[in-house]
């Protein structure tokens, strides 16, 4: 019995609840969770290229690459280029090493943007108010 639920779970991954506060949009949401379904579970990193995130999804390779960079502007994703080598010894650009943040670390980072945006606005409403005296 252990060993049949085991198994089950291979065709799962685990997806943060948390993920629906963090102000996520619809696209990025499908993009993190295709990421999240790539990653090698102890690296935490991944390599699709952003045609075949895009055709799991269903968006462009133009609409994944805003999506990519607005996760890792939010701090879910960290983005490397890699290299590979040719069969005819030439060097090219490769796919990106996408590399999963902890979701922890994303959750302190929206909420110390969160702090700082309300401190700006707070500010913002006292120069406004001693303005108009």
């Amino acid at each position: 019995r252990r060993r049949r639920i085991s198994q089950a779970y291979k065709n799962y991954f685990p997806l943060p609840n948390v993920i629906f506060s963090l102000g996520l949009s619809p696209g990025e949401i499908a993009v993190y969770s295709y990421l999240l379904h790539c990653e090698d579970r102890k690296t935490y990193q991944c390599y699709p290229s952003y045609k075949t995130i895009g055709q799991a999804v269903g968006m462009s390779t133009n609409t994944v690459q805003k999506y990519i960079f607005e996760l890792t502007d939010k701090g879910f994703i960290t983005i490397e280029p890699t290299s590979v080598i040719t069969k005819s010894g030439q060097k090219r650009n490769g796919s990106y090493r996408y590399t999963i943040r902890p979701i922890q670390e994303v959750v302190e980072l929206y909420h110390q943007r969160q702090l700082r945006k309300l401190e700006i606005d707070a500010a913002k409403s006292r120069l406004t108010t001693q303005t108009a005296v």
